[in-house]
């Protein structure tokens, strides 16, 4: 609302309506070995993956088989970013804070608590093959581990398949 208590109508457009008939479902398993914590870019076996399956149009969905990791959409322009981003995650949970859990280490109890508030779930539309991201946008694994770990995430892509 505006100060005057009016409602303003945002400024917007739609597309041409594109419609598909979801006839594939196409699944792999995408293994990646991170290096400790941080952001480990994953975009272009996402690429590699759609190519490999003749994707066109449909949604693909990514799920992370791990509970002290994540998967993120996040700018690939700019690494500061992702360093600031790993910085803003450790003060929301710190290692040295009071956990009960510590059985895996004292970064064990923050990983989890960084996964839940990241999520280890994704989905990205896909148009005539590519996937639907913005101009600075890339797909991550995010470690939250100090220590190196092998991250298995299922990749699926559902909508329409074959070559125009």
């Amino acid at each position: 609302m505006s100060e005057h208590g009016t409602v303003r109508k945002p400024m917007s457009s739609l597309s041409a309506i594109r419609t598909a008939r979801a006839d594939a479902i196409a699944s792999a398993t995408l293994t990646v070995q991170t290096r400790g914590e941080g952001f480990f870019e994953i975009t272009r076996e996402l690429a590699a993956f759609l190519k490999n399956a003749n994707a066109r149009d449909g949604l693909l969905l990514l799920f992370l088989r791990h509970t002290s990791a994540s998967l993120v959409i996040q700018e690939n322009a700019d690494a500061d970013v992702r360093i600031d981003l790993v910085t803003a995650l450790d003060r929301l949970a710190p290692a040295d804070a009071p956990w009960v859990h510590d059985t895996e280490g004292p970064d064990d109890m923050p990983a989890h608590v960084k996964s839940m508030l990241d999520g280890v779930s994704l989905h990205v539309p896909v148009a005539d093959g590519a996937l639907g991201l913005g101009t600075w946008q890339g797909v991550y694994v995010a470690e939250h581990r100090r220590a190196p770990h092998r991250r298995e995430v299922i990749v699926q892509f559902v909508g329409s398949c074959g070559r125009e």
